[in-house]
């Protein structure tokens, strides 16, 4: 099993996640065109996609989901209230309901030979969700937009071989940045997303003695820099309570304007 990321920050995502058989995408967030020429650089094609994960309806989520349904048919699978909210955003334009199949988290389902599970995260949307693919033994998961994790998230995400982990922002660049002061709360809050400091914390509980590759995603384009979210993640790791070095596996910093590595499982 496959992972990588076409396009991951505040500006738009799109992961895509496949097999030797079977290949979707968790988001489109970017434009049709974009999505075309990542998936051409892996040697795929957006026709090829047996499915779209949509995690929540935010338009840096679903900004390309309208060219892709009306040019490729792919099938959409999302929460009914997510699925509810898209359908009433004016620019995504239209798309045919029967595209769409409604998804509940922790219910799983299946595309091709890979199993999927939706797990409910801590957002300001209407009902987002992550995902978790499963091939035989391989775990993935594309894990952002939350502001907080609980034990029942951490329990979900055991035994995971790779894994693409938020990393959005270093507190101390939102606190002095330019945004205005209700958008800076909204980020810090239990509905926003993962500091550098808290995606580190997370992953130091997830670590075990076979996980390959953590991936990190969703940076701010004004509120982050790669390397900071690099250094940041590594040193909460060396100071967490586990037997686990920054050193021991691979860290990616996905970008936001090309894909990353493609991993595998």
């Amino acid at each position: 099993m496959q992972l990588c990321s076409i396009a991951s920050g505040s500006s738009g995502n799109c992961i895509y996640v496949g097999t030797e058989h079977s290949h979707i995408m968790i988001d489109a967030g970017i434009s049709g065109k974009r999505i075309e020429t990542g998936l051409n650089e892996l040697g795929l094609k957006t026709s090829e996609m047996q499915g779209l994960l949509i995690t929540h309806e935010h338009f840096d989520h679903i900004a390309g989901l309208g060219v892709v349904a009306r040019k490729y048919g792919i099938p959409m699978y999302a929460t009914q209230k997510t699925i509810d909210a898209i359908l009433n955003t004016r620019s995504v334009g239209k798309v045919e309901p029967e595209l769409f199949h409604p998804i509940s988290p922790g219910v799983n389902f299946t595309i091709g030979d890979m199993q999927i599970e939706p797990i409910p995260i801590s957002h300001d949307a209407a009902d987002p969700v992550a995902y978790k693919v499963t091939n035989g033994t391989r775990r993935m998961a594309v894990i952002t937009d939350l502001g907080t994790y609980d034990e029942a998230l951490v329990e979900k995400l055991q035994d995971l071989d790779v894994l693409l982990l938020e990393a959005n922002h270093d507190i101390r660049m939102l606190q002095v940045g330019p945004y205005p002061y209700p958008l800076k709360q909204r980020i810090l809050g239990e509905r926003g997303h993962l500091s550098n400091e808290s995606s580190g914390r997370l992953l130091g509980k997830l670590l075990h003695d076979h996980f390959k590759t953590v991936i990190l995603g969703h940076l701010s384009k004004e509120n982050n820099l790669a390397e900071l979210a690099y250094e940041t993640v590594r040193q909460e790791v060396e100071a967490g309570e586990n037997p686990y070095h920054g050193n021991d596996f691979p860290i990616y910093v996905a970008r936001r304007d090309r894909r990353s590595e493609l991993v595998e499982a």
